[in-house]
């Protein structure tokens, strides 16, 4: 059985949206590279300011 890892010790980024800090997750273990937004809110969020200018 694998090991436990807490939330804490998971790598971290911050929303370029909303600038909050988010942790790793399992669906994002093969594209955490490519992740830049906290939620589908803020991906949003974002595509809608960009319009605006």
């Amino acid at each position: 059985m694998a090991k436990m890892r807490r939330k804490a010790d998971l790598p971290q980024k911050l929303c370029a949206t909303c600038a909050k800090p988010f942790a790793w997750r399992k669906k994002w273990e093969k594209v955490w590279d490519e992740v830049k937004y906290c939620s589908d809110r803020c991906r949003a969020g974002a595509k809608t300011a960009a319009k605006r200018s």
